[in-house]
């Protein structure tokens, strides 16, 4: 699967690339049950926030905000739903454990919190 971004050049030229994306963004080609419209909705909603900079868009684009929005989620709803694969579908289970020892490979074998109680503890005197 080819995932893009936009990479800095040495000159102003920009260009896109294959690359890694959003870690916020997950694959959801291929799995069994397939990705939901709330999934997809969700995904398209995490890349036009990585594309415009905003987390939440100011009053005056919100319009803007959502319409793009819209238009990801049906971008993105086509493409997932065409593909064509010969690979066998994927269990949601068993890639999320899978990515919970790429974790701990990664962070160590600490136990993983949930971010909310990661961002309570930091900034707990």
């Amino acid at each position: 699967m080819l995932l893009w971004t936009i990479v800095r050049l040495p000159c102003p030229i920009r260009t896109l690339r294959t690359s890694t994306m959003c870690r916020s963004i997950k694959t959801l080609a291929n799995f069994e049950p397939p990705a939901t419209d709330e999934e997809i909705r969700a995904a398209a909603v995490q890349f036009v926030r990585k594309l415009s900079g905003a987390s939440r868009p100011s009053r005056a684009n919100d319009l803007v905000f959502d319409r793009a929005v819209d238009e990801v989620t049906a971008a993105a709803n086509r493409l997932i739903r065409e593909l064509a694969t010969n690979a066998p579908p994927r269990n949601r289970e068993v890639e999320a454990r899978k990515a919970q020892e790429r974790a701990r490979e990664r962070y160590g074998s600490a136990k993983l919190q949930p971010m909310s109680e990661v961002t309570l503890s930091a900034s707990s005197p």
